[in-house]
């Protein structure tokens, strides 16, 4: 049994003009991954409006989306050592589209189950273009520049996260919900016709994604990307060979689980942080356009995370990043008004450079087993399913603000990892 053998030129001595039109192409998955993920916020004080759900229950929303991860990154690295990066990427697209397909029937009835079931598909598919393109794009050049080259590719990913809220506050949010004590007063009649009514704004947003989604495929399955030999597995791994013999790649697969969570979490309030009378006042449409902000910090951050990782170790700003975001979520949780608007929306800014780099220091010195760590890190994004339940939870009994302590321990991890958990050693 022998490790894949490497064929080819390397990533770091191929055509540049070949892997640049490969990586443009490939950033317009991240663009769109973005879009549909950061939907998701606009959803949840939607759907909690017409189901009339309390934090817990409606944070099932990321709970359905984020446990697909769990459940099809793995498959989706043996997908990957089966057809390829390429053929993942299109399988992935053609899921995605038929998950947004189905939430046309599920806002017809209207069931809350089938929104759900709905966005476990849509998940499944961007778990696959996840598990492909992040190590795709890693190693698509040379490795001293692979941080700064997949927070670029982020960076497309946060350009989709930023204007995702405003589009979808507009079209989903366009009307006010009705008073919830008049809801709850009115017949099954009149209630299934309110719900049917509310449900409708978001048939023609998730039409429209899954044809862009659908046509998408189609262009990428047309187009020839360059292959990656040196991060592909050819038959049998050597003996005594295991992902699980990487203590980087562990760790870091934890960190990856409470990014994900701290930043899903916070997202997933915003809106509803934001209406509250002591923090903004405002509408839970205006209250959805300073969510953009916060995913416009996101994309800021990475744009100008790019360029200074070509300078600066990936560990060194990974880790100031999370102790700058601990300490705005702490600002957030002890102010009001203004002040805990501001410093929770510049949390964005410091999540920009977290998830491209946890994962490029992750997956480092992997060689054939990269497809199978990026599975295992692909698969720690379910921390965006679990821990917003668990704020949810803690919302519901000690308040939306306070909640926000679980997301600053999340941090405080992050930072440990940076300094301390990132570094490889030889697996024993």
């Amino acid at each position: 049994m022998a490790i894949a053998s490497v064929q080819g030129p390397s990533a770091g001595t191929a055509a540049p003009s070949i892997y640049k039109g490969a990586l443009a192409t490939v950033t317009t998955l991240f663009f769109m991954w973005g879009f549909v993920t950061v939907l998701n916020d606009i959803l949840v004080p939607h759907l909690k409006s017409i189901f009339d759900l309390n934090y817990a229950g409606v944070m099932l929303i990321q709970f359905a989306f984020f446990s697909a991860y769990f459940i099809f990154s793995i498959p989706s690295a043996k997908v990957i050592d089966w057809i390829g990066y390429k053929k993942t990427m299109v399988v992935g697209l053609f899921t995605m589209g038929l998950g947004a397909l189905l939430f046309i029937p599920a806002a017809s009835v209207p069931s809350y189950p089938l929104f759900l079931g709905a966005l476990m598909v849509l998940a499944a598919g961007i778990t696959a273009l996840q598990v492909a393109a992040n190590p795709y794009v890693a190693v698509l050049g040379p490795p001293e520049t692979a941080s700064s080259r997949l927070n670029l590719a982020q960076a497309f990913n946060s350009v989709g996260t930023t204007i995702a809220p405003y589009l979808g506050g507009l079209l989903i949010l366009s009307s006010a919900p009705k008073n919830m004590d008049a809801v709850r007063h009115m017949s099954p009649e009149a209630l299934q016709a309110y719900r049917i009514h509310e449900a409708s704004s978001v048939k023609a947003p998730y039409l429209i994604i899954g044809l862009v989604l659908v046509a998408l495929a189609i262009g990428i399955a047309m187009f020839k990307l360059p292959a990656m030999p040196e991060a592909a597995r050819r038959g049998q791994m050597a003996p005594g060979t295991s992902i699980w013999k990487h203590r980087h790649l562990v760790l870091g697969a934890v960190a990856i689980f409470l990014y994900v969570g701290a930043e899903v979490s916070i997202g997933s309030f915003l809106v509803n942080y934001f209406s509250r009378p002591e923090i903004g006042n405002v509408s839970t449409v205006v209250a959805s356009r300073f969510v953009s902000f916060y995913w416009f910090g996101a994309m800021v951050g990475r744009f100008i995370g790019s360029a200074i990782l070509q300078r600066i170790r990936t560990g060194v700003v990974l880790g100031i990043a999370a102790i700058a975001a601990c300490v705005l979520v702490s600002i957030s949780m002890l102010t009001s008004g203004h002040i805990a608007m501001g410093s929770i929306i510049l949390v964005g800014l410091f999540n920009s450079v977290m998830f491209p780099n946890i994962f490029t220091l992750g997956i480092e010195r992997l060689g054939p087993l990269t497809g199978d760590g990026s599975g295992l890190l692909v698969t720690a994004i379910v921390g965006g399913a679990i821990i917003p339940v668990v704020q949810g939870a803690l919302a519901d009994h000690v308040g939306i603000q306070h909640a926000f302590i679980l997301p600053a321990i999340c941090y405080l991890y992050i930072m440990f990892y940076a300094f301390r958990g990132s570094k490889p050693e030889l697996p024993a």
